[in-house]
């Protein structure tokens, strides 16, 4: 047995929710399965871990996460592959990522056992929720927040980490149309930027519902300093074919470390395309569209995977991508990645991690 076979205690429901799911009419995170992992982290040690059926907390209304914004989450998904198993994809680097991101917001680590281990044994109760329709995956969402319970300013000492689980269909309907956002930011070099933390979500809101009100689904973000630069888009990584080659912003502090961005780079260099990772300014960007050397844009995310852009406003001009063919890049290496997450073609990189 390894560490991470520990049992967990398991209380399982007494009413499940699944004959009520069409899995033909899915959302994206509209649903959560019957059961969730939880642990506690008091007195320096992480206890009390078990799997529950899925319900409401009882928190105290002064607990840290909720006044001074301690709290982190992961996301990925599973897939029952071609052979009838259920994968996780790239697994271990979604864990490397949240330890990154607990650490920044000093909060204490979640030991493998319980992010990997906790997981497993969850989808393997849930695993009759896992879509098999085209398109679906069951979405995993592991995250923690702090519970000490005080008003004082001080690093939580107390923690919460739970893992739900969401059958979902595609997150995208329709190509995207974005806005530059040359005003408002999401993150500085310095800050907290490539942490998936709560707080870069919610102070992203606002910019992006008066961009929503002007008629574009998301924002493209650019630099801190003097907004020149681009560095992501919404809740996705941006990627661009210009000349032929696949360019896309390098990582910052201020820049999420997608795993689906390392993975497209990963395939893109194997399907001998070139491949830079810079500096891209916003005044390249417009001139590749005068040009006519921009032939693609598309955002990379765990939720999304790969979401055509149809357009891009760039200070008040909208510039049009050319529609979307099947010979294009972003959808080749999306039918590459689908087919090593399903089993179809060899996992190379070792990237799916298989229930056992």
């Amino acid at each position: 047995m390894t560490n991470l076979d520990v049992p967990f205690e398991i209380q399982e429901t007494n009413s499940s929710r699944l004959s009520g799911v069409d899995f033909n009419k899915l959302g994206f995170g509209d649903i959560i399965s019957d059961h969730m992992f939880i642990a506690e982290y008091v007195k320096g040690e992480w206890t009390s871990a078990k799997i529950v059926p899925y319900g409401d907390l009882s928190l105290n209304p002064a607990m840290l996460a909720l006044h001074y914004g301690q709290s982190v989450f992961e996301g990925m998904k599973a897939f029952k592959n071609s052979k009838g198993e259920i994968s996780i994809f790239r697994a271990q680097r979604h864990y490397q990522r949240f330890l990154k991101s607990l650490d920044r917001m000093c909060m204490a680590p979640v030991p493998e056992h319980l992010f990997i281990g906790g997981m497993e044994q969850l989808i393997k109760l849930d695993k009759a929720w896992i879509p098999t329709v085209e398109g679906g995956s069951l979405y995993i969402r592991p995250f923690a927040f702090a519970t000490e319970s005080r008003l004082g300013v001080k690093i939580s000492e107390k923690y919460l980490f739970i893992i739900l689980t969401s059958p979902v269909g595609p997150y995208y309907s329709k190509p995207l149309r974005l806005k530059v956002e040359d005003h408002f930011v999401r993150a500085a070099e310095g800050g907290a930027g490539y942490a998936k933390c709560s707080g870069n979500y919610g102070g992203a809101y606002y910019p992006t519902k008066l961009a929503n009100e002007q008629g574009f689904d998301q924002v493209l973000w650019t630099d801190a300093k003097e907004h020149k630069y681009i560095d992501e888009s919404g809740t996705m990584n941006v990627m661009f074919v210009i000349d032929g080659k696949l360019v896309t912003p390098k990582l910052t502090t201020a820049v999420l470390d997608g795993v689906t961005r390392d993975s497209i780079l990963t395939l893109a260099k194997e399907m001998e395309v070139v491949v830079e990772e810079r500096k891209f300014s916003v005044e390249e960007l417009k001139n590749a569209f005068e040009n006519k050397t921009i032939t693609e844009a598309f955002g990379a995310g765990t939720a999304a995977v790969v979401a055509p852009i149809a357009s891009i406003n760039i200070a008040g001009t909208d510039y049009v991508l050319p529609e979307v063919t099947p010979d294009n890049f972003q959808l080749r290496v999306k039918k590459k990645l689908n087919d090593i997450r399903m089993g179809i073609a060899p996992d190379a990189h070792q990237w799916n991690h298989i229930i056992k």
